[in-house]
């Protein structure tokens, strides 16, 4: 499952980064579609960790201490759960700096750099293309 969700999500990507004003990566990457997939397949894998007599009580422990959330990652079922979810959010922010520089009519070359940063260290790819995005614009919006 891991490797196939890792292969799964790259045509995003891809489309972000180099046909990211065609109609399919509107249909297909910048709308609900790749969350719908994504969160099916957490539903599934969840159902499946269920059947197998996992206590999802325990997942709260984790904000208890950092030897808790160690203990919670010692279980692979957790990690794929924690793995969609950090692809997720990763793509869901490639998709909206994707739809942001367009709407502001930003060069595609200049969301470059924070769309890859974002694939691989999402909160830093933000940043970055926020700094782009305010020389770009030539003016600080916090709240966009």
């Amino acid at each position: 499952i891991y490797m196939w969700i890792n292969f799964g999500v790259l045509p995003f990507w891809f489309m972000l980064l180099f046909f990211p004003q065609t109609k399919i990566c509107k249909i297909f990457v910048t709308s609900v579609f790749p969350f719908l997939v994504l969160a099916t397949i957490d539903l599934y894998l969840i159902f499946e960790v269920f059947k197998n007599g996992f206590n999802f009580f325990d997942v709260f422990n984790l904000y208890l201490s950092i030897d808790e959330l160690i203990n919670l990652f010692s279980d692979n079922n957790y990690i794929i759960l924690f793995w969609i979810h950090f692809l997720a959010i990763n793509l869901f922010c490639g998709s909206w700096i994707t739809k942001d520089y367009q709407r502001i009519n930003m060069p595609k070359s200049l969301s470059f750099i924070p769309i890859v940063l974002t694939y691989f260290i999402g909160p830093i790819g933000l940043v970055v293309y926020w700094f782009f995005r305010i020389f770009f614009s030539k003016k600080i919006d916090l709240y966009e």
